[in-house]
């Protein structure tokens, strides 16, 4: 396959472009030709997909974070080619969290994530929408992107931990917004600490906030709850890092739904992430909806 490979080497703190040989390495071992850019801003993922979909890329391999792999399906959808002959989804992970990759089964171990793009099955992987960005794992509005802005301040701690440290100061200042929300059989208006939409179960290295999301079902699952006070949101923060039994759609101040679409309405702006990245600081309207298998991704076979 004519194989494009986008690289972001800020990914993990620059890790990502230290991890460029080794990287090189696998997808030369599993006999993968390719071609490689590297993007040099945010959004030059976007563009570079992009150009790579209209220049006849069969796989498109996103070598970072979920970021990255925003930013290169972003790209593939925004081409112009109108759906038809998608390139292909490749990931080779070298992100901070890698939420997508561990989500889906994707190995972090470069050698074992190139022979997934060598020789894995291709499975048609939904595709969320946020007013007009596109998204494969997770969104959130509320609390949960204005960890996000915090951690992004954070420099002397690094990883897991650096996520874990902003989300108890966004706790801390317990934020909170009244919200109309409104979905295929459902609506809501009242207040809210979080809205988490996931394609997905995990985000953000550590949190289950929609841990029955399915990536395959042509479903949005969504969360949304909160606390009247800072001791109620630190009950919820174990239960948030829960998949299974006790997790924190149990809790009677979350509630959790499928949906084909959702829009919300907020009495004041919020942050809103899409796969991590802040792609609003400012958000009063928002409108979601889902895409059932759009787009081609190699997984491990089963």
């Amino acid at each position: 396959m004519k194989t494009k490979v986008i690289l972001n080497p800020y990914a993990h703190r620059w890790n990502a472009l230290k991890q460029l040989p080794e990287a090189e390495a696998s997808l030369k071992n599993a006999g993968i030709t390719y071609d490689l850019e590297k993007t040099e801003k945010p959004g030059h993922g976007v563009e570079l997909a992009s150009q790579a979909t209209r220049d006849g890329y069969e796989c498109i391999i996103a070598a970072g974070g979920d970021s990255t792999i925003n930013e290169v399906v972003n790209g593939i959808l925004r081409s112009g080619n109108n759906g038809q002959d998608l390139p292909i989804l490749g990931v080779l992970p070298m992100g901070t969290a890698n939420d997508l990759a561990d989500n889906l089964g994707i190995p972090k171990d470069l050698d074992q994530a190139a022979h997934v793009i060598a020789s894995g099955k291709i499975r048609m992987l939904d595709v969320c929408q946020v007013n007009d960005r596109y998204f494969v794992n997770n969104s959130g509005v509320g609390l949960e992107p204005y960890i996000t802005t915090i951690q992004s301040e954070i420099q002397r701690v690094q990883g897991i931990v650096r996520y874990l440290l902003a989300t108890l100061i966004g706790i801390y200042r317990k934020p909170e917004w009244e919200a109309e929300l409104i979905w295929d059989d459902g609506s809501y208006l009242g207040p809210v600490s979080l809205i988490s939409v996931g394609n997905s179960p995990r985000t953000g290295g550590l949190f289950f906030l929609t841990p029955h999301a399915d990536a395959f079902d042509g479903k949005l699952t969504f969360l949304f709850g909160g606390a009247p006070s800072r001791l109620g949101l630190l009950q919820l923060l174990p239960k948030a890092m829960r998949a299974g039994a006790g997790n924190v759609t149990e809790d009677s101040r979350t509630f959790e739904s499928n949906t084909q679409s959702l829009s919300i309405k907020l009495n004041r702006p919020s942050p809103v992430h899409a796969d991590g990245e802040i792609i609003y600081l400012d958000a009063k309207q928002l409108t979601y909806n889902i895409f059932p298998a759009k787009q081609p991704l190699l997984l491990p076979e089963k």
